[in-house]
């Protein structure tokens, strides 16, 4: 693994204040042109990473809508479904610089967001600290097998997640944007491993859970992977245009009555908020917070864009919803018993929410 160089570690003080915070108006025309060419890259994204990756077209356009809104994925899968592939390939189509980092249970926090190391200056003998970064200084990042890392070591990188900034001794660092991590989680072999909290999971925008290829597509696997024809992705667009996409996302309009429907469906799966709800509410003990009521607006907003539509209706926030709140519901005994899991409780509660209110 390449380090990379310090210019890359930007101090927080060398930053405005507020830049972060800027807010953003209402699509103008020329928004609506880089829409337009959003569209279409998203399409030509799609066919460059065909040549690479079969099939998981649902995937890459939640990771796609993740990286436009700030967030971050989190994979569920076996080992051998094409993840890092799938991170890969998608960086390189996107021009931005990507790094793998395999936890493992030895894996320390300064493996993650760099140290301080002492450098000697020959001319005049004196010794200085030096901030060398570590991997998390980067575009696209992709953590695999969070959980078999222990919590001090998954801490480190999600507050670099949530605060997009690293502090090391008494200097802090701001990640340069874009800043995008897809951690992946193997749901086998668990012993050993270190589950995130819930609270935690819930950093991240999306849950996905990767799914075994079709026949069909383990056929273009094995013929692709098997011969001596090699395939490889072209670069679509640049990092810096990411950058203009994803705050051009907070722009797109969206009606108050598609906002109240999101308040109301995230408020449906918290037990006691609401008139009771034995077909959902026996099965949860924490409904989702108001970071799931944000993702969705700001997902579907995305998810809007990338079709070439100027605003969200209800079927964004529809088409978003299970990936958004299914790790965010928090399950009790009676679910287990019955075997009900999440996603089945989404449905319901996407049932029971009417999308105009009565």
């Amino acid at each position: 693994m390449n380090k990379p160089t310090t210019q890359d570690a930007v101090p927080l003080s060398s930053t405005k204040p507020g830049d972060n915070n800027k807010p953003t108006a209402a699509l103008s025309k020329d928004d609506a042109d880089v829409v337009k060419r959003l569209r279409e890259a998203r399409q030509r994204v799609k066919d460059e990473m065909a040549k690479v990756v079969v099939g998981q077209d649902e995937i890459v356009d939640h990771m796609l809508i993740g990286l436009l809104c700030k967030g971050h994925v989190l994979l569920h899968g076996v080992p051998g479904l094409g993840k890092t592939l799938m991170g890969r390939t998608l960086a390189r189509t996107l021009d931005m610089e990507f790094k793998r980092i395999q936890f493992t249970p030895d894996l320390m926090p300064s493996d993650i967001t760099g140290t301080d190391v002492m450098e000697e200056n020959h001319t005049t003998g004196k010794h200085t600290l030096q901030f060398l970064p570590g991997p998390v200084f980067t575009n696209f990042l992709l953590a695999d097998e969070i959980n078999r890392t222990p919590p001090k070591t998954q801490a480190a990188l999600l507050q670099a997640m949530q605060e997009r900034e690293v502090s090391v001794g008494t200097q802090t660092f701001k990640l340069k944007p874009p800043f995008f991590v897809v951690a992946t989680q193997n749901p086998i072999e668990m012993e050993g491993t270190y589950p995130l909290p819930e609270a935690q999971v819930d950093r991240f925008m999306f849950n996905l859970r990767v799914k075994y290829p079709s026949v069909d597509e383990e056929v273009q696997i094995i013929k692709g992977t098997t011969s001596t024809l090699t395939a490889e992705a072209g670069k679509v667009m640049a990092a810096e245009e990411v950058v203009r996409l994803q705050e051009l996302v907070r722009g797109v309009p969206i009606a108050d009555s598609v906002v109240r429907y999101v308040a109301r469906l995230v408020s449906h799966s918290r037990p006691g908020q609401v008139p009771a709800d034995a077909a959902i509410h026996k099965y949860i003990s924490y409904g989702a917070s108001p970071r799931a009521s944000q993702y969705l607006v700001l997902g579907a907003k995305a998810r809007a864009i990338l079709s070439g539509k100027y605003h969200v209706d209800f079927a964004d926030i529809k088409a978003i919803a299970h990936p958004v709140l299914r790790h965010r519901l928090v399950l009790n005994f009676h679910a287990r018993a019955d075997n009900v899991d999440s996603d089945t409780l989404v449905d319901r509660i996407l049932k029971a929410v009417p999308t105009e209110q009565r």
